[in-house]
């Protein structure tokens, strides 16, 4: 009998999207499988973020290769399946190959910002929010705009930011029985 692959989820949103929070919620509901999140690597990707968006933001110039190796590592393991924590979904290209189902969590712009100020400014002096947001005027936004316009349209489904996570997770697993 011939050992069937694990299936590669890629759960993508911009920053504060919920693409963490989905993804671990997936792991707990889902038998049989393991997770992977982007922020848990250090990658070599572009030293200026605003001119890499200015110039097309390819993700084909990060290099990925320790997220690879750890997805080729799981696709020899019995499981059913591999959720990523991933951004490009199928952009990269030396990614892709692995990806079998792209789902994208469409968060406005406006609730993934106070998320990330919520997240990443919890404990910090005015200053600091301000600065980020700030960031978020000069370079951050134009980022979530271009994944509306890239991933957005390359993934397979679909998903309204503004539900809860486990109303997100219930309508992935639910359509995963199409890819099956």
């Amino acid at each position: 009998m011939i050992r069937k692959l694990p299936i590669v989820i890629a759960i993508a949103a911009v920053s504060g999207g919920g693409k963490t929070a989905v993804t671990s919620e997936l792991k707990r509901k889902i038998h049989n499988c393991k997770a992977l999140f982007f922020d848990d690597y250090d990658f070599n990707g572009p030293d200026d973020f605003v001119e890499w968006i200015d110039n097309g933001s390819n993700p084909d110039e990060w290099d990925l290769l320790p997220l690879i190796k750890d997805i080729q590592k799981l696709l020899n393991e019995p499981l059913d399946y591999i959720i990523l924590d991933f951004p490009f979904s199928y952009l990269h290209s030396k990614t892709s190959k692995f990806i079998d189902y792209a789902v994208f969590i469409d968060t406005p712009l406006d609730v993934a910002m106070a998320r990330r100020l919520i997240r990443d400014f919890k404990n910090s002096p005015n200053e600091s929010i301000l600065e980020g947001l700030n960031n978020y005027l000069v370079s951050g936004r134009r980022g979530y705009s271009n994944m509306l316009k890239t991933v957005k349209p390359n993934s397979d489904l679909i998903v309204d930011g503004e539900l809860r996570v486990s109303e997100i997770v219930n309508i992935i697993t639910e359509s995963l029985v199409n890819i099956e």
